[in-house]
């Protein structure tokens, strides 16, 4: 999430709007959240480094539901998430890292932010799953897992990753999962920068992903509901590309 545009290289007219916070979340609070969305952008845009570590030092964090995503915690709930080791990438204060952990499923939350990591390591210190679960002060784009994963789970990291670097994210996910691995995303508009299924599949697509399902999620909160998509991505086999 620190990787930054070229110095130098000014930005086309599609990549500018793409920049820009989404629609959605400046409807949903009025002036006061279109102004801390704003705030964060700028120090997202503006920093050479450290302006993810900046938000999450100001508070700056209009992403962070303070308990875990509805939609994942329902698939845990409910069986339907694959077993094995787990990655959530941008992990936060962890919410979703502790909610999915469990004795047949170890879960590596990640993120770039130092204070971040401190947080979701003080939150989740006394649950009683402690040993299916750690945090990592790691770069999604550099970091080197020991093993690759059956599950990676984006919520609310794609659309923290600049437009130009989304070809690199779906290249670091095509080598941290396993073959028949699974990526579960979601697909609603920032912050900071708008997301659309057809951005996930530009990306994905050549990296031999194919979608299994892309469906509304009635789990979002408040002003995503309505707008968020739920996706569940696996890479195709031979017969599949042939069908």
């Amino acid at each position: 999430m620190d990787k930054k545009r070229d110095e130098g290289k000014e930005p086309t007219e599609k990549e500018e709007k793409e920049r820009r916070p989404s629609a959605m979340l400046i409807e949903e609070g009025g002036v006061q959240f279109n102004s801390e969305v704003q705030r964060m952008q700028q120090l997202v845009s503006n920093e050479t480094s450290g302006g993810w570590e900046s938000c999450w030092e100001q508070g700056l964090t209009p992403w962070d539901l303070g308990h875990p995503t509805p939609i994942i915690l329902h698939l845990h709930q409910t069986g339907a998430l694959p077993k094995g080791r787990a990655l959530v990438p941008g992990c936060g204060s962890g919410y979703d890292v502790v909610a999915m952990a469990c004795s047949e499923r170890y879960v590596v939350g990640l993120d770039f932010s130092p204070t971040a990591i401190e947080k979701a390591v003080e939150l989740s210190s006394s649950s009683p799953n402690s040993s299916c679960f750690t945090f990592l002060k790691e770069d999604f784009f550099t970091w080197q897992p020991p093993e690759l994963f059956d599950l990676i789970f984006d919520y609310t990291f794609f659309c923290a990753v600049e437009p130009e670097m989304r070809s690199r994210w779906a290249c670091r996910v095509q080598e941290m999962l396993k073959p028949d691995g699974e990526l579960i995303s979601d697909h609603a508009g920032g912050p900071p920068y708008k997301v659309s299924v057809s951005d996930y599949e530009e990306v994905l697509h050549p990296m031999g992903f194919k979608a299994v399902t892309i469906v509304d999620n009635e789990l979002a909160i408040g002003d995503r509901k309505g707008r968020e998509k739920f996706g569940r991505w696996k890479r195709c086999t031979d017969e599949s590309k042939h069908s």
